[in-house]
């Protein structure tokens, strides 16, 4: 028993011992592995700063800029890495990793699907530039001005200040309205008249009020055009163009031309009806409606009476 015990205690001492002469030997490889590491990490920064500001040069696009900067950072990441494995005598290793990559990246490619996704999408948008920083925008039921496009995510800044994230895919895949796209936006106005009311008449007043508005542009384009028997007006709809793309210059435009018409109507007896509702009193033919509403409460009267 005591020979067992001596021989296991050999071992260990032969095990630690060839460690340490082990950890020894690569103590230099280890010290100038980590010198290596630690100024790849240092040029890739400088790397990724200087190459912002050498494309600035020659892209215009700030996103393709940040994604190519990212790209020379990681790459240079990555050749340090291998270079300091391949110091550390770890070449089976680098082959190792390299041969499950394949498998690990399957995996990865299923749990970050999305995010690949949107990261393309972004790539899509950067090429394309569907649209800009400083665009005012209206995509699902979300309006308001692109303020930075990212590749994952387009950050919109809604009329109540909020910042809403639009995921790049969204873009991409669902229709979108861009108001800078065009020089101007029209406006677009539901008004309703009396079913009493000229309706030629009616169009020339509210076209001849409009006309005199100077932020109205393309004034041959304004339309004005009736829609639909409503249950106490006829209703139009108007549409007009402003030299704005502005949320802020559209809501004055719409707003001063309700209150125009608005006083163009009341100038010529042009009346906007309210709602009317027909109320039955379930009351027969040639009878009065007060002899109704009392004859319940005479009869009542005289059986009380009676009593």
């Amino acid at each position: 028993m005591k020979e067992i015990l001596e021989l296991g205690k050999k071992i260990v001492e032969e095990k630690i011992v060839n460690w340490l002469v082990g950890f020894i030997d690569l103590l230099p490889n280890l010290l100038i592995a980590t010198f290596v590491i630690v100024v790849t990490l240092q040029i890739a920064k400088l790397l990724k700063k200087a190459s912002l500001s050498l494309f600035e040069k020659f892209i215009d696009n700030v996103t393709i800029r940040r994604l190519f900067s990212i790209l020379l950072y990681y790459f240079v990441v990555i050749e340090g890495i291998l270079i300091t494995l391949n110091i550390l005598n770890l070449d089976e290793t680098v082959t190792s990793l390299l041969a499950g990559a394949g498998i690990i990246g399957l995996g990865l490619s299923f749990a970050f699907q999305n995010i690949a996704t949107n990261i393309i999408s972004g790539i899509i948008i950067a090429v394309e530039r569907p649209l800009r920083v400083g665009d005012l925008i209206e995509i699902n039921e979300y309006m308001g001005v692109v303020k930075q496009i990212d590749l994952r995510v387009v950050h919109l800044k809604t009329f109540d200040g909020q910042i809403v994230l639009i995921p790049s895919k969204e873009i991409i895949e669902n229709p979108f309205t861009n108001f800078h796209s065009t020089p101007g936006r029209k406006v677009k106005l539901e008004v309703g008249v009396s079913y009493a009311e000229n309706l030629e008449f009616v169009q020339n007043v509210v076209r001849n009020t409009l006309m005199d508005l100077p932020y109205i542009t393309y004034k041959d384009d304004m339309l004005i055009n009736y829609t639909t028997f409503n249950e106490s007006s006829i209703d139009f709809e108007v549409y007009f163009w402003i030299n704005s793309n502005h949320q802020a210059d559209y809501l004055m435009a719409k707003n001063k031309a309700i209150i125009e018409i608005k006083k163009a109507f009341d100038q010529n007896d042009i009346s906007i009806p309210w709602p009317i509702r027909t109320i039955d009193f379930n009351i027969k033919g040639g009878k009065a409606l007060s002899e109704q509403i009392n004859h319940p409460f005479k009869n009542q009267a005289d059986q009380n009476s009676k009593m």
